[in-house]
């Protein structure tokens, strides 16, 4: 397996770090913190790059605040300047480990992603069915096809990562020591429950890093146990088979894997085996033979922040922009009626006639 060294100076470079302050203000160009640091920009990161460069650069503490959107998580936010040095990391080594992963790993790579992942899981389900095979005695339910899917989710997959594993799994790739070191200042910035565990969620590189680490989950899937339909989108994957048995099989191997070598465990009760007719949740739609519907929770979600803006909480073009971003999400399932709905919402909040066209 090949090695790289001498990354550190291309990383901490003054044209790399450039780009990578580019990148990390994408979609923050009003924000305070960011003009701040555009009053300066070319001193700012002059003193970056020699904090990086005698090694006296030590990340700011994490800004932690619960998010609710609608389910609850921590996350963990980064000082704008520690994201540029996430970013001018991830640009130096993303096309190093990026070659190493599997087709069907679709979170946070470049050409992947959710509409990717739906795409793929289109593909399997046709493969698995026989092309919409009817299951026997059911001529007359068109949605009840032969197949099975293992959808599974790994238990507090970024609060449980094994800092010493993930290092060791990048240090296979990369023998630059201070490059290594870099890594394990933004690693153990992070405030654990437990010494030597997890990853900041919101973090630019604990994404990276959660690819990284799983690769190893995804390797195990396709070269041991051989199995063609598999997709993973960061901890959560499915598999697609037309027999139920050999999914139970593939389940139990996969925990076990887990468990023995990455120190993780499959969730109990978000880990289970479905019929392709009953429809799969995966990346935010029902996914089922005919026809794909938003989650539930998707629309209810965006519902509630049209509730917010009734409330004054959002200014227009911040909901605007929201309600864009989600209708072009649904917009890849059979959703007219509720995008409709949700936007007459807004309309009537912002007391214009629906045929205005501001949204």
């Amino acid at each position: 397996m090949k090695s790289y060294h001498n990354l550190y100076e291309k990383v901490i470079s003054l044209d790399n770090l450039f780009a990578a302050y580019k990148k990390a203000r994408i979609g923050k160009t009003k924000k305070v913190y960011v003009l701040a640091f555009e009053e300066d920009l070319s001193e700012n990161l002059m003193q970056l790059h020699h904090e990086l460069k005698d090694g006296s650069y030590a990340p700011l503490p994490l800004e932690m605040f619960i998010l609710r959107d609608p389910k609850t998580r921590m996350i963990s936010k980064s000082n704008f300047r520690d994201r540029i040095v996430h970013h001018a990391l991830h640009i130096i080594l993303e096309p190093i480990f990026d070659r190493t992963f599997i087709y069907d790993s679709c979170a946070n790579r470049k050409g992947k992603g959710n509409i990717f992942a739906i795409k793929r899981f289109d593909i399997f389900k046709r493969k698995v069915s026989k092309n919409g095979k009817i299951l026997p005695n059911r001529f007359k339910e068109n949605n009840h096809i032969v197949g099975y899917c293992l959808k599974a989710d790994i238990r507090h997959y970024f609060a449980t990562v094994d800092q010493k594993i993930l290092l060791s799994l990048i240090k296979r790739k990369v023998s630059d020591v201070q490059v290594i070191n870099l890594i394990e200042k933004i690693l153990y910035n992070f405030d654990a429950k437990e010494k030597g565990k997890g990853m900041p969620l919101g973090n630019l590189t604990s994404q990276f890093f959660a690819n990284i680490y799983l690769n190893e989950l995804d390797y195990y899937v396709k070269h041991v146990l051989r199995i063609p339909y598999y997709i993973r989108y960061v901890d959560d994957f499915v598999i697609l088979n037309a027999v139920k048995e050999q999914l139970v099989f593939w389940k139990e191997k996969i925990d076990c894997f887990l468990r023995e070598t990455l120190l993780l465990e499959l969730h109990p009760e978000k880990s289970k085996i479905i019929s392709l007719a009953r429809g799969v949740d995966f990346v935010g739609f029902r996914n089922f033979y005919y026809f794909r519907l938003p989650r539930k929770r998707n629309v209810k979600n965006m519902e509630r922040k049209v509730v917010l803006y009734s409330k004054k909480e959002f200014a227009d073009d911040e909901i605007t922009k929201i309600f864009q971003g989600w209708r072009a999400y649904v917009a890849w399932s059979q959703s007219y009626h509720v995008r409709k709905r949700v936007a007459a919402e807004i309309y009537r909040v912002r007391g214009l006639q629906q045929n205005t066209n501001i949204l």
